[in-house]
């Protein structure tokens, strides 16, 4: 199997079985309270995206990148955007589509991998947002050069990442185990951990992939914040695991 194969089989487990937290959709009060202009975002765990990020975002075409199962997409649609949402999970798309129905918006849906070339056209958006996929990708900086295409001048990426700092680490967060990067597809003991924990494939990634990548693909980064996991003991200690970054093309 495609590793991807196995992330799409282990996301919709998650859901399926665990009620995972991203794919929970927001109720029909908070889409009635953003309408009313109350309203909150997430590209990572814990802290909300600045308001001033987004702007006016009336009109404006908005794509949802591996943004499915009706959380931010729902919020946007109701400040005005035009919403596509793009995903691997059949299941994070059916349930965004629930939610429009529910709600009586029009969003266009396309099913895909981000971590292939995205199917649209040149300078299509004027906003991306990714919260963090990038664990489930094995190379980062072709995502950035596809968003760089498909946004226009003066087009915004908001975008959260998670970096290396949850792959050192044992299961309880108390020991310094692996080494970087962390690859299961090429360390077959890092595989293992991952089999054991039933958490897909996952990859770390550096800091030079992460922000530079973006640079090298011409954006500007305006600013970013860090965010921890939300529990466990590196919450626990206020240790970041997670960036969020607003960038613009120019």
């Amino acid at each position: 199997m495609d590793y991807q194969d196995i992330n799409i089989e282990t996301i919709e487990r998650w859901i399926s079985e665990n009620d995972w937290e991203w794919g929970r959709p927001i109720d029909h009060e908070t889409y009635l309270k953003a309408l009313n202009g109350e309203w909150s975002i997430f590209l990572t765990p814990t802290k909300p995206v600045p308001k001033h990020w987004l702007n006016d975002l009336k009109g404006k075409k908005v794509l949802g990148l591996a943004s499915g199962g009706g959380q931010q997409i729902p919020i946007l649609t109701a400040l005005g955007a035009k919403c596509t949402v793009f995903d691997y999970s059949k299941l994070q798309l059916d349930t965004e589509r629930k939610v429009a129905e529910r709600e009586g918006y029009e969003i266009s849906i396309v099913h895909g991998d981000m971590s292939k070339n995205l199917p649209f056209k040149d300078e299509e958006f004027d906003l991306i947002l990714l919260p963090i996929a990038d664990c489930y990708i094995r190379e980062m900086k072709p995502v950035w050069k596809e968003c760089f295409r498909i946004l226009k001048h003066e087009g915004t990426l908001l975008s959260g990442v998670d970096h290396f700092i949850n792959f050192i680490v044992d299961e309880n967060e108390k020991e310094i185990i692996n080494h970087l990067p962390f690859d299961p597809l090429v360390d077959p003991e890092q595989r293992k951990q991952l089999e054991k924990e039933s958490s897909g494939m996952q990859f770390s990634h550096s800091l030079e992939e992460l922000i530079n990548g973006q640079l090298e693909a011409g954006f500007i980064l305006k600013e970013l914040y860090e965010d921890t996991n939300g529990e466990g003991r590196l919450h626990e200690l206020n240790i970041p695991t997670s960036l969020a970054m607003c960038s613009l093309k120019p």
